[in-house]
């Protein structure tokens, strides 16, 4: 891999907390938030309300699409090969602690380590030196892609303000 694509990879990575991974299976990318750390994006996948990312943790390759922050459009792809960290392993003791550190809507930050440990992937994306697309290469085939479905949604009706006159558009 050049100095240019790994300088291009790792700018933009540094600078989107979150990403689109095209998995293996799946009709369409998903978004994933992630960690950058010594040259390699990490990710945490699968337990009790962490991001779903099936295929992830099996994954051999895996495309990484990766928006602009000013924008929010596409920057560049880049082709990722995946490694399963081991819970306990050097790299995983290195890494799940900054992971939890980004992960600030932790349902509970206590004891977080250990569930990830017993429940959940944190899989090593790497980039090998492909770049299907990057500024000024661009495949015309591509498309926005929309979210995928969600139980998740708003908790309940808006808050009403009580012995507030609402405005004469509102009434």
């Amino acid at each position: 891999m050049g100095d240019t694509t790994a300088a291009l990879i790792e700018e933009a990575m540094k600078k989107s907390a979150l990403v689109w991974l095209t998995l293996p299976g799946l009709p369409q990318p998903r978004a994933a938030w992630h960690v950058w750390h010594d040259g390699a994006a990490y990710i945490l996948t699968g337990g009790e309300g962490e991001q779903p990312l099936p295929g992830l943790p099996e994954a051999d390759r895996v495309l990484v699409t990766v928006r602009s922050k000013d924008s929010g459009g596409r920057l560049l792809s880049w082709v990722a090969a995946c490694e399963q960290l081991e819970p306990g392993g050097a790299r995983w003791e290195e890494v799940a602690p900054l992971l939890a550190k980004e992960r600030l809507n932790a349902p509970a930050h206590e004891g977080l380590l250990e569930r990830w440990a017993a429940e959940s992937y944190i899989v090593r994306l790497t980039p090998t030196g492909e770049v299907p697309e990057a500024p000024g290469r661009y495949d015309d085939g591509y498309a926005a892609v929309r979210p995928v479905p969600t139980p998740a949604a708003t908790a309940g009706p808006p808050p009403r303000l009580r012995g507030a006159k609402g405005r004469p558009a509102d009434r």
